[in-house]
């Protein structure tokens, strides 16, 4: 059985406490589906319950540690040790419209270092967590990321631009690049369960931009204690600050990061 560190089992229970209500509330949402209102002010309550719930628990076990947080942004701590990264409802659309596909996101951060992660599955009850130095878990299990080559035999992750945000003509070159080289493209709605895959081998790879701190931040540390490589499009290290992510295991991270670079530049030739 993996041995959890103090703060995973801080950060795994807050989640877990979050989740039940999240569930209770899920189940809520499919009833309301068949309102002409919609459940959009529900899911909004639900995100917020969670998020405070989690910001007790954390609050309690660690006062001495900052927050940023989705939904009450930056929560700072004089002479702060620490700051938790969290975002209580990763996949809220999903919640919106009655899919059974969100998590939970808790990162720790020292001295501007991710220390331990927690991404957590309330459907499928997966705890995906990692200790800085110690590997990535699922539950019990140790992660390791895919050990496949080729973009040819590589399942692929990513998020689509939605109405409002922008680099949709990025993203539709990113995807016009990546198509007719990779084995098959999934867009799930949740970022930090995208890493979380890629950290189990689920998916070989995973890129995305105009992310925030919360939706990556514990997803970062678990991919890289299992193995696997997690740059910004650029292969640099301001995935937090730019938004942009890509996940892959060694192998595929070369032809990954062209790949982008080759639609980034198809892109502007074009515009």
């Amino acid at each position: 059985m993996a041995l959890r560190s103090p703060l995973i089992n801080v950060m795994a229970g807050a989640a877990l406490k979050a989740s039940r209500k999240l569930n209770r509330d899920f189940g809520e949402v499919e009833n309301l589906q068949v309102s002409r209102k919609g459940p959009a002010d529900f899911v909004s309550n639900a995100d917020r319950k969670a998020e405070q719930t989690i910001f007790e628990e954390l609050s309690t076990a660690r006062p001495n540690f900052s927050f940023l947080m989705e939904e009450r942004g930056e929560v700072k701590r004089e002479n702060a040790q620490g700051r938790w990264i969290v975002d209580p409802l990763d996949g809220t659309t999903n919640f919106l419209h009655g899919l059974p596909h969100f998590a939970i996101s808790i990162a720790a951060e020292e001295k501007g270092k991710l220390v331990a992660g927690v991404i957590y599955d309330p459907i499928r009850d997966e705890m995906f967590w990692a200790d800085r130095g110690r590997g990535a878990y699922l539950n019990d299990r140790r992660l390791r990321v895919s050990a496949r080559q080729t973009l040819n035999t590589a399942l692929l992750a990513t998020g689509i631009p939605w109405s409002g945000r922008p680099n949709h003509d990025l993203f539709t070159a990113q995807l016009n690049a990546f198509m007719p080289e990779v084995a098959g493209i999934r867009r799930f709605g949740v970022a930090s369960l995208d890493l979380a895959y890629v950290a189990a081998g689920r998916f070989d790879g995973f890129w995305e931009q105009d992310l925030q701190p919360w939706d990556m931040a514990a997803g970062i540390l678990i991919v890289r204690e299992a193995g696997g490589f997690v740059t910004d499009f650029g292969g640099g290290e301001k995935m937090l600050q730019t938004g942009a992510i890509v996940a892959v295991n060694q192998d595929l991270q070369k032809p990954v990061l062209k790949t982008l670079r080759q639609a980034a530049r198809s892109q502007r030739s074009q515009s």
